[in-house]
């Protein structure tokens, strides 16, 4: 399976980037991982809604520019389906047997997903009703696609 994660903005923080290097790697023997950030946009800190909606949306023609045309796209929004890690489990594995082995989960910015972006989505995933810092968001995504494929293969992960 090849799982794409397509996010705004850089890390620059050396514990999540540490993290996340560190699943990407214990994720090796089930798929392929390729993370894709995409620049924030520049905005004021008091924007309008108008102002929020053109940052949103420049962030997602940059986001949308990296998912090809054929893969099933994810994307995390806090109005979206909450599953629990078995259920992502059971949603990976159900992808990879009836032939959408791309997968991209697409994080937002700090303002989110734009309109287009959410269309694009073939399911909209909620990791809980707390607001996470998109940054983090990286880290705990990539623990539970670890997390999912060791429950899908019947393998001991430590609680």
């Amino acid at each position: 399976m090849h799982i794409q994660i397509a996010a705004v903005g850089k890390l620059k923080e050396k514990y999540l980037v540490d993290g996340i290097a560190e699943y990407v790697k214990r994720l090796g023997p089930y798929a392929k991982i390729q993370i894709n950030e995409v620049p924030d946009e520049k905005a004021p800190d008091n924007m309008s809604a108008a102002e929020e909606e053109q940052v949103k949306s420049k962030e997602g023609e940059r986001l949308l520019a990296l998912i090809k045309p054929d893969t099933y796209v994810i994307a995390l929004t806090l109005d979206g389906a909450m599953w629990s890690s078995e259920e992502l489990s059971t949603q990976l594995q159900n992808l990879g047997t009836y032939g959408r082995s791309s997968v991209a989960f697409v994080i937002g910015g700090s303002n989110g997903l734009s309109a287009s972006v959410l269309k694009r989505a073939d399911i909209k995933l909620c990791f809980g009703r707390m607001t996470l810092p998109h940054q983090l968001m990286r880290l705990v995504l990539v623990e539970q696609i670890y997390r999912a494929f060791k429950i899908s293969r019947g393998e001991p992960y430590h609680k």
